[in-house]
């Protein structure tokens, strides 16, 4: 979230001065942000505003920068853990941000776009590529911002150019070269600027519509049968590291941390990476287990944990 000065003075006034300037998006105020995410957890966005055009997207941004009120930019709501308390300032939602289209064995995608959708529809062309994150929540935003890693392969593998808005607001494009120049293991250049993706074109190969459906499948499989859909979670908590020897998971799990609850929130009886909401979970609940887990990998093991999941919103 950008690190602007916040004057709490222009809350009541936010209407009404948005209403004064050309936009076409939804405003919201007080919208749960638990009907917004993975965990189904987080208290209220402030304003909560959804954007119909780019024009809308600029007119709410250049508004967050002339009055300093801080915005967030949502995707599909996955990775992320938005505080009981809710989040300030506006969080701007890009789910009319998502066509998909396809230009030779070229796939682009807007930020909004559900990537297992863009996935399915790639398969459907024979287009070989997406396979590996079919079936994952989230969007193509984000799965770019965070580099989106499984199964051996990253985003950056097929991810050929990158259009987004820099801190000035201009149009800029990343290109394949600059990709492979600042992608790591789950790590994106945008991770440390307050630059907003708008679309990511993806270089993929031809191949057979069905291997490339079995494919899909496959991994769908491989995630259900792990727990991934059973319970309201984020899927990793931590990011693996191939210098501890073992996948993290694994180090929870001999920690004995498997199973543990604090309120509503579970480390998954399934999966030692996975912090599931049984039904009643609060943010701080979810938290309180990701930071035993950090403190208990560090006492125990000498392990420092790197969480996948971002901390969202006001947190004590």
């Amino acid at each position: 979230m950008p690190a602007f000065t916040y004057d709490r003075t222009v809350d009541s006034n936010v209407r009404k001065i948005l209403e004064k300037i050309n936009i076409r998006g939804e405003l919201k105020k007080n919208e749960p942000m638990s009907s917004h995410t993975t965990f189904k957890t987080g208290g209220p966005a402030e304003f909560f505003f959804i954007p119909r055009s780019l024009e809308d997207l600029k007119a709410i941004l250049y508004f967050c920068k002339e009055y300093g009120v801080p915005y967030f930019i949502l995707g599909g709501g996955a990775n992320i853990l938005v505080s009981d308390r809710g989040i300030n300032g506006i969080v701007i939602d890009m789910r009319h941000f998502n066509r998909i289209g396809f230009r030779d064995t070229i796939c682009y995608a807007e930020s909004g776009a559900s990537i297992s959708r863009t996935a399915e529809q790639a398969g459907r062309k024979g287009f070989s590529g997406f396979e590996f994150i079919y079936a994952m929540p989230g969007t193509v935003g984000g799965a770019i911002w965070m580099n989106a890693r499984c199964y051996g392969s990253s985003l950056s593998d097929i991810l050929y150019s990158v259009d987004y808005l820099d801190e000035n607001l201009s149009l800029k494009k990343l290109t394949r070269k600059m990709i492979l120049e600042t992608s790591g293991y789950k790590k994106s250049v945008f991770q440390t600027s307050n630059s907003i993706i708008l679309k990511g074109e993806f270089l993929l190969k031809t191949g057979e519509k069905g291997e490339i459906a079995d494919r899909m499948e496959t991994y769908k499989k491989d995630r259900e049968r792990k727990g991934h859909f059973l319970f309201p979670s984020a899927g990793s908590i931590f990011k693996n590291n191939r210098e501890f020897g073992e996948p993290t998971g694994a180090i929870i799990d001999s920690l004995g941390l498997r199973g543990r609850s604090i309120g509503g929130a579970q480390i998954a009886p399934f999966h030692g990476n996975i912090i599931i909401n049984t039904g009643t979970a609060t943010s701080r609940n979810i938290r309180d287990l990701i930071e035993i887990c950090k403190q208990e990998a560090k006492l125990k093991r000498g392990i420092l944990l790197e969480r996948e999941v971002q901390y969202v919103g006001t947190w004590q």
